[in-house]
């Protein structure tokens, strides 16, 4: 059987389905030098592929079988029951809950239909956007909190020590910033309001 790749099956590989560095390295061209990872690296970043991907898939369906609401309109929800009035800026909320503009668009659409979150136009900017949870959205949420609650426990901390969870928090703390400092890095932060609120 033939080993070779085409460049194309190479770009679509993540760096935890990757073959062995040496079936690679015919295709990789330029000058940059590759910092490949080290098998105990690859062994760390299988793990927490696996394990965020179980946590997710866990949680999600939990939600979705009890509640019918999937984990990411709940995230939405819970973000806006923190916020003062129950309402924030759609550029804030899509940064607070890590969407894209275009898929928190869609998602608060989806709310909508179901009476849970309204759309309010800024008053100071007319290309802005306000949305706000309602009293029914709130009541949903109020009803999924519980079991939601209890599912993350039971699937994270109640599997892992409490020093376990410090050093989870500090090392996801760590990547969150990362990440951070490089969207600033390039392209418009989502600060910028009259762009990023126009996403309906």
């Amino acid at each position: 059987m033939s080993t070779q790749l085409s460049i194309t099956s190479v770009g679509r590989l993540s760096n935890a389905q990757l073959p062995a560095k040496q079936a690679i390295l015919p295709f990789v061209t330029g000058d940059t030098e590759v910092r490949w990872l080290s098998a105990e690296e690859q062994r760390i970043w299988r793990a927490l592929l696996v394990g965020v991907q179980t946590l997710l898939s866990t949680v999600e369906g939990q939600l979705q079988r009890e509640s019918a609401i999937p984990f990411g309109y709940y995230e939405i929800l819970v973000r806006l029951s923190e916020a003062p009035d129950r309402s924030m800026r759609m550029s804030q909320l899509a940064e607070a809950s890590t969407s894209s503009k275009s898929r928190l668009s869609h998602a608060v659409a989806r709310l909508e239909e179901r009476g849970w979150v309204e759309r309010l136009d800024c008053e100071a900017d007319r290309r802005g956007q306000f949305a706000r949870l309602t009293d029914a959205g709130f009541t949903a949420l109020a009803t999924a909190a519980p079991s939601h609650v209890e599912q993350v426990r039971r699937s994270l901390f109640d599997r892992i020590t409490p020093e376990q969870a410090d050093q989870l928090s500090a090392i996801m703390t760590a990547i969150a910033a990362a990440g951070v400092s490089d969207n600033e890095s390039g392209g418009c932060p989502l600060a910028c309001d009259a762009e990023a609120d126009e996403i309906s």
